[in-house]
């Protein structure tokens, strides 16, 4: 008979009355701790065991920080399931300390680099893509047809272009175009056109009669993009007579870009030139305590070799914004912050919900209890560093360093409006699992749990549950992933996404009304 683990558990700080159980499949009532404590229950792996008795109203402390209150007298040794914990305020926002506590920059990290695209603008790609970008979702199966073409007939002609991407989305027409809120869709589709994988060869098609024409679309967003007359093509122009004349005139244009696309080749550039994207989905208990915190030192190498990461979600930073805003680089970026908290308030109020809508059934089933628990463990994706700059959402990179790029939490939202921003590779955290991917930027998948790394071993890159087993250590894994982000930046190892081709659709954020 296979020996029975030892009981382990993990208590994040020095204050916190309650831990999470490592063991896989979770442990019986009776298994008794090295310490003495005794579980009066069965608690899953990932769930909260209480190291004290805890009286009702009391509070429930994890990261060191309270995460909610006991909703009735819990024993010690019993199992928290998220019904005991009832869910506190939010932090306000009107008096928040802001830049108090600064980290000093850590110490330069020289000498890395990657093999990527330069672009004319001097941004780095880490792919060579082709991207069709389109105005209105009506052309969408147009250009899904001629991708399939493109792909098919005209790449096997030009093999240093990695592939070809329609940028599709359902937005364009049917909305209220000049609605204030109608400047994030408009500035991220503006966005995404200028991702540095797309090497700087903007290619739009229209319909030609929706309420975003392409001169709009390629002047909104403070960079006004220039591009050839016929590298915009318009299907209701009176030139096309049918569907073929329409797919032949947008193949002979993409040929034009896949012949300038195919004459690049990479080149060794400095860690710098990264812009790094950080997200986490399918959250569980163990994500701040070992897929998260890795990413954060990872995040910490990044920015000391002079790289871009960013980091967004908003309901999973507002909870946790209070341990944020005294790390912003000065007063105004701290306010810039606050601002994005304070607007995204308002946008779940006028949908009549807030932001503990946001914890998923997989989430709880993976032990966490509320949203609280799970900003606790999201914010550890940034590091230390200070927070040099905050970005509305779709808004373009313009500092080096650690930002907060604010965006729903939502997977393909967040990942479509950090492409905007212009990451061009992201590090995804899962406890529970995904197959999440993006066809425009090389995902890497970091497990949480040694359980989820084995099972979908042709899925997860990087497994962070050596960390709860006492195998690695946070620095350790943090390297791992840094390394690995510069071989996937360079195309010398692949991701299983990309290996796969498991690719979300894009979901750009549109907060304005659709009429």
């Amino acid at each position: 008979m296979k020996p029975q683990a030892k009981p382990l558990t993990i208590k994040v700080h020095a204050t916190d009355n309650v831990a999470i159980v490592v063991n896989s499949g979770g442990l019986p009532a009776g298994t008794v701790f090295d310490d003495g404590l005794t579980l009066r229950e069965h608690v899953p792996q990932g769930h909260k065991v209480a190291l004290a008795d805890l009286a009702q109203d009391a509070p429930i402390v994890r990261y060191g920080e309270v995460i909610g209150y006991a909703v009735r007298p819990i024993p010690r040794g019993s199992w928290i399931e998220e019904s005991l914990v009832r869910l506190p305020e939010a932090p306000p926002l009107d008096a928040l300390p802001l830049a108090t506590r600064v980290p000093a920059p850590l110490p330069p990290l020289e000498g890395y680099t990657f093999e990527g695209y330069r672009n004319p603008d001097g941004t780095v790609g880490t792919k060579n893509l082709l991207a069709i970008t389109q105005t209105v979702q009506c052309v969408a199966g147009v250009v899904d047809y001629v991708v399939r073409r493109i792909k098919a007939e005209l790449l096997p002609k030009y093999p240093h272009v990695d592939g070809v991407v329609g940028l599709n989305h359902i937005y364009g027409c049917g909305v209220a175009i000049n609605a204030p809120a109608a400047v994030v869709p408009i500035r991220t589709l503006h966005n995404l056109a200028l991702n540095p994988n797309f090497g700087n060869e903007v290619f739009v098609v229209s319909l030609g009669c929706e309420k975003l024409p392409p001169e709009r679309l390629l002047n909104e967003g403070g960079i006004p993009i220039k591009v050839a007359g016929d590298a915009v093509v318009c299907l209701q122009d009176d030139r096309f007579t049918g569907f073929q004349s329409m797919v032949e005139a947008i193949m002979r244009q993409a040929e034009a870009h896949l012949e300038r696309l195919n004459r690049r080749r990479r080149e060794t550039c400095p860690a710098s030139d990264l812009i790094v994207g950080l997200q986490c989905g399918g959250s569980d208990a163990f994500s701040g305590v070992t897929a998260n915190p890795a990413v954060g030192y990872a995040a910490d190498l990044l920015v000391r070799a002079g790289a871009t990461v960013m980091f967004s979600e908003v309901t999973e930073v507002r909870d946790a914004v209070h341990l944020l805003t005294p790390r912003v680089a000065d007063a105004e970026v701290g306010r810039a912050l606050l601002r994005e908290m304070a607007w995204y308030d308002d946008y779940l109020a006028q949908g009549q919900t807030d932001r503990a809508a946001n914890t998923t059934p997989g989430n709880k089933k993976g032990g966490l209890a509320n949203i609280v628990e799970k900003a606790m463990g999201s914010i550890a994706k940034s590091g230390s560093s200070a927070i040099v700059d905050v970005l509305a959402p779709g808004e373009r990179v313009r500092r080096k360093g650690l930002i907060y790029a604010a965006t729903p939490a939502s997977d393909f939202v967040c990942g479509t409006q950090q492409l905007a921003s212009g990451m061009t590779l992201q590090v995804f955290t899962t406890g529970r699992g995904t197959p999440y991917g993006l066809e425009a930027a090389p995902v890497i998948k970091v497990a949480t749990r040694r359980d989820l790394a084995a099972r979908w071993h042709d899925l997860m890159e990087v497994d962070a549950g050596t960390i709860a087993t006492g195998e690695a250590t946070i620095e350790e894994v943090g390297w791992e992933i840094f390394r690995l982000i510069l071989d996937v930046a360079s195309g010398r190892k692949q991701t299983w996404a990309d290996r796969w081709g498991l690719f979300n659709s894009l979901a750009v954020f549109n907060p304005a009304p659709v009429t």
